[in-house]
């Protein structure tokens, strides 16, 4: 009988998945089903993007770059200077498999066993997998629904910051919550990644998924907190097209950089 690793014993199942299989259920019963537990965006996929698929002309399919291929970091980087960050180069993005490979990246560069991630709650349930995976502690600090589930007040964070702490995790627009940070309350987060030398790691898979005139400000529109932040974001989240699998580690350290792309060899 193969032993196998307290860390897969101990591995939390993925919350959003235990829920597939109720729905196949339902599905299978004729039942109209919503599906609120994966995130997959309810519209088409760009006809682009599919043509773009069935018209791929290669003889081989072979190794990319482990930063990705110059021609979709060039494109992303003019996503970027778009969006008004013309500072950043194709050396600022790590091409990555899914947003989810990006989280990891950046919690394996920033942590090592027993340290600490501040996170505030409720959030994505997988981050507690992508913790559990590195052996690192999940700080959760609750969010109010009175408030609509804003940014909690920055003196709670402060409380839990020890010396083991090495970054906090924001989703911004949140998920599950669907809450727009402001600008005031991502500088609060600038001002305590300085103060601390902490980093932060902003969650931005759903940047275009705003509404009733409102933007999303990025972590990345801070400049004074250059070296302690890391953006995570997701082209097959934002053109529906989760299938594919594609996302990216967006950071202007170097240092943060050159440690993460290290995962990607």
């Amino acid at each position: 009988m193969p032993i196998i690793s307290d860390r897969a014993q101990h591995m939390p199942a993925s919350p959003v998945r235990k829920l597939v299989p109720f729905a196949l259920k339902a599905k299978q019963k004729g039942i109209k089903v919503y599906h609120l537990n994966i995130g997959q965006p309810d519209i088409e996929t760009p006809h682009t993007a599919i043509e773009a698929i069935h018209d791929i002309d290669l003889k081989i399919l072979e190794y990319s770059l482990s930063e990705g291929s110059i021609e979709y970091r060039t494109a992303l980087c003019e996503y970027y200077h778009s969006l008004g960050f013309t500072d950043l180069s194709t050396d600022n993005f790590i091409v990555t498999n899914g947003g989810s490979e990006a989280l990891n990246f950046a919690i394996s560069t920033l942590c090592d066993d027993g340290d600490e991630i501040i996170i505030p709650e409720p959030y994505y349930a997988n981050y507690n997998g992508f913790a559990g995976t590195f052996n690192i502690n999940i700080v959760a600090i609750p969010s109010s629904i009175d408030s609509g589930f804003a940014l909690p007040p920055i003196e709670d964070f402060e409380k839990k910051i020890t010396e083991n702490t090495r970054a906090i995790i924001i989703c911004n627009p949140g998920n599950p919550t669907g809450y727009l940070y402001t600008r005031e309350e991502l500088q609060q987060l600038a001002d305590i990644a300085l103060k601390y030398d902490i980093t932060i790691i902003s969650d931005e898979v759903y940047r275009e998924y705003v509404y009733d005139g409102k933007q999303q400000i990025s972590m990345l529109a801070f400049p004074e907190a250059a070296e302690n932040v890391i953006v995570i974001d997701s082209e097959s989240k934002r053109y529906s097209m989760c299938g594919v699998r594609i996302g990216c580690m967006v950071t202007r350290s170097r240092p943060i950089h050159d440690a993460a792309i290290r995962f990607a060899q």
